[in-house]
């Protein structure tokens, strides 16, 4: 997605000529802010403003780039701190990489720049602070980031109990791109993502600019299953919340926008089905069964007290909850993991406790096996099954990479926090 926006971006401005300088006035040299006495010049700010205008990043305004340089300084420092540097090498193998997103070699995409006005040492020094930051991460706070076993089954019951979406309510934009008008059509979109913000904008602009029947309903299309939807639009809608319209889309011919009204979903079958796993401990009195209760903080416990006894005064079972007889699984329908329920059963007593509630879905073990589909050619093709649940180490993956970008963040404005900025 964000390789065909910077495509899309970089033909655009092609198209139009470049972006026209808008260099302040007064000495491009002047330092505006010193970081850790690194100072960021008038010039450095002006250039970043337009190496981000020319990416169409949504933060090209002057406060966003300033900051950005700053923090660029920050991650600089923090490297330097630790003896890392970046590599003639590194940061060529960097270049291409991000002109790859555009589609382009590194020559082409500093030769567009520099018809914009941007130096190719702005794009160096931007392609740079990435690669030495990558490797501060890496060297420190990797080392530190875990995922417990607890964190999974955390994060798999949420998307357990997370509703998966199963139709959709869409207003569409079709805004027209015959050759050579590809770099305005993308513009309009642009600005219209930028200036919307309620489904009344978005209706109003589809009646405008909308080259689609839908235009006369305000662009708005019928509730319809997502499976209906193109394969490779569908993660795109996923990730929209109700309200939100999407960032630009090229298809021949056209600009496409969508705008997402409302959503409906289902939980996976079997989503509410739970397993428990606890203990039954029959004992001679209540007053013994309440002292045993209180003194124990674990399934675990409970057989230490029963040392000695036979085996059949205390059972360990897990079940599911319909294989449970109805009078324990109410008395456990209130307990959390590790608590415990004590009845009088005329002179004897009964302790129950619940060792661990869990859904039935992550009881089960890893994600299921997709079921296999043949293609025309005869060969066999994997056809995932959406009620699927993700495999746990993938999940535990996602997790690592969302905990390390946090631990980034953090460090990042621990770095802000203990910096000396100032203004000359």
């Amino acid at each position: 997605m964000r390789r065909i926006l910077l495509g899309a971006a970089m033909a655009a401005m092609l198209a139009a000529g470049g972006v026209a300088p808008a260099f302040a006035q007064g000495n491009p040299f002047q330092p505006l802010v010193y970081v850790n006495d690194s100072a960021v010049t008038r010039y450095e700010l002006e250039q970043r403003i337009r190496f981000l205008q020319i990416l169409r990043a949504p933060d090209a305004d002057r406060a966003s780039a300033e900051q950005a340089l700053i923090d660029d300084r920050l991650r600089l420092f923090a490297a330097n701190q630790m003896g890392i540097t970046a590599s003639d090498a590194q940061i060529d193998a960097g270049l291409a990489e991000f002109a790859g997103r555009a589609n382009l070699g590194v020559e082409e995409f500093t030769r567009a720049l520099a018809q914009a006005g941007v130096e190719q040492q702005t794009f160096r020094d931007f392609v740079a602070a990435g690669i030495v930051w990558r490797e501060v991460v890496r060297q420190r706070l990797v080392p530190q980031v875990q995922v417990s076993d607890a964190e999974l089954d955390q994060e798999m019951q949420r998307l357990i109990e997370t509703p998966r979406i199963t139709h959709v309510a869409l207003s569409e934009l079709i805004i027209p791109a015959p050759p050579g008008q590809e770099a305005q059509a993308m513009g309009l979109a642009e600005s219209l993502v930028q200036s919307v913000r309620s489904e009344a904008d978005f209706a109003a602009a589809a009646r405008q600019h909308s080259a689609t029947p839908s235009a006369e309903e305000s662009g708005r299309l019928p509730w319809m299953p997502l499976e209906n939807l193109p394969p490779s639009l569908r993660p795109i809608i996923l990730s929209m919340k109700p309200g939100q319209i999407s960032q630009p889309l090229t298809v021949e011919g056209a600009v496409v926008l969508f705008f997402l009204r409302d959503s409906r979903g289902a939980l996976r079958p079997g989503a509410r089905e739970q397993v428990l796993d606890y203990v039954r401990f029959r004992l001679a009195s209540l007053a013994e069964a309440n002292r045993i209760a209180a003194l124990s903080d674990s399934c675990a416990d409970l057989f230490v007290h029963a040392r000695g006894l036979p085996p059949e005064q205390i059972q360990r079972q897990t079940l599911p909850q319909g294989q449970i007889p109805a009078s324990e699984a109410l008395r456990l329908a209130v307990l959390d993991d590790n608590e415990t329920s004590v009845v009088s059963q005329g002179g004897a007593a009964e302790l129950l406790m619940l060792c661990k509630r869990q859904s039935a879905l992550l009881a089960s073990g890893a994600a299921a096996e997709a079921p296999v589909a043949v293609t025309a050619e005869g060969e066999t093709a994997a056809a995932p099954d959406p009620d699927t649940l993700p495999d746990r180490e993938e999940m535990r993956s996602q997790i690592f990479s969302r905990k390390v970008g946090q631990a980034a963040d953090n460090y990042l404005a621990e770095l802000r926090a203990n910096a000396i900025i100032r203004r000359p």
